[in-house]
């Protein structure tokens, strides 16, 4: 391996790993603040780059449909839950129509703004918003459906919950997108020449956009009231709910938030790789390498382990192209091996 191949490499291992920190670092909010290892992380990246894809395509995309789906079983979820809970009761009255505000019209307005407008003429960053539009509120329906209910849970019932949520997901994938992959129109063209190394725009675009993307999660946590209250809740669930934060509230706001950081993946690696329904598992999967490097819990050693994550895994293409995967996800072993030699083990019913 000359420098040049060195370096061709090394650009390709970055791209890669600037998309697997941006899913470590969705991973690590959602485990900080509701416990749950959220494996279907990936069906977002999916979902965003597959509904991106149909729109590009002068395609309908269904997954405006589910997100209607979605809204219609957790408005009837909350429903429930406010009559069958006597304290609720009392403000009923206002609950049920803020819940169908923003589980039932909210969903059918977006759906109505897809069919009317979502077409392949349309000016590719509007295609961009109306994917995130579609795909983003997916997330806190998904977590009001399935670990809402169980939230004070263990994490081992949690985690069996992520899988059955993940495998769903799949499914659904497929009814809607069909078993074909997709690419999308890369967001620049652009080609450039910097000491006999040729960068495409596409990488520089998804570079950018993650370092952007980062800074701007740091400030948000750092500098709003609801990243603060995101962090509260992470440090101390019970503490933030003493203090008046909604825990619920508070996991619903990670889960969109990871839904977008999904979303947005997607649609930044589909012009480079054709996407396919169960593409995101495997995409998710080494963002979650990089969040266990951090262990669940470390924003900035999540995002230096993903970052990690895409350099070993390019340079394995080069070395051993057939065990890239196998040499990848064995960097776990050393990680959690160490992890347990220096953590101190905590009872779950005793936090």
């Amino acid at each position: 391996m000359d420098l040049s191949i060195a370096v061709i490499l090394a650009q390709d291992g970055l791209t890669s790993g600037a998309i697997y920190a941006l899913l470590a670092l969705a991973l690590v909010l959602v485990f900080s603040v509701t416990r749950v290892i959220f494996i279907p992380q990936g069906e977002f990246v999916a979902f965003g780059a597959l509904t991106m894809a149909a729109l590009q395509a002068d395609k309908f995309p269904l997954s405006a449909t589910l997100l209607v789906v979605l809204g219609c079983l957790s408005f009837a979820q909350e429903v429930w839950a406010i009559v069958s809970t006597p304290e609720s009761r009392l403000t009923a009255s206002r609950s049920i129509p803020v819940a169908a505000l923003k589980f039932v019209l909210l969903p059918l307005a977006i759906y109505a703004l897809v069919y009317v407008y979502g077409h392949a003429s349309l000016p590719m960053a509007l295609q961009l918003l109306l994917t995130l539009l579609i795909v983003m509120p997916m997330g806190p329906m998904i977590y009001r459906l399935a670990f809402q209910p169980l939230a004070e849970a263990s994490t081992l019932v949690l985690l069996i919950v992520a899988v059955a949520v993940h495998y769903a997901l799949i499914g659904i994938g497929l009814l809607m997108f069909g078993a074909e992959g997709s690419r999308t129109i890369p967001f620049s063209d652009a080609r450039f020449d910097l000491g006999g190394l040729a960068v495409t725009g596409q990488s520089m675009v998804i570079i950018g956009v993650s370092i952007v993307l980062i800074v701007a999660l740091y400030l948000y946590f750092e500098r709003t009231l609801s990243g603060k209250a995101l962090r509260a809740t992470a440090v101390n669930r019970l503490g933030a709910r003493l203090v008046g934060i909604g825990t619920a509230q508070a996991g619903r706001l990670a889960f969109m938030l990871a839904a977008g950081l999904g979303a947005l993946c997607g649609v930044l690696i589909a012009p480079l790789t054709t996407v396919y329904y169960d593409s995101g598992f495997l995409i998710g999967l080494k963002g979650f390498v990089g969040a266990i490097i951090g262990g669940l819990g470390s924003y900035p050693i999540a995002a230096a382990g993903a970052l990690l994550v895409g350099l070993l895994e390019s340079y394995s293409s080069f070395w051993a192209s057939a065990f890239k995967e196998v040499i990848v996800f064995t960097l776990i072993i050393p990680v959690l091996f160490w992890r347990s030699l220096t953590s101190r083990q905590i009872d779950e019913g005793d936090q």
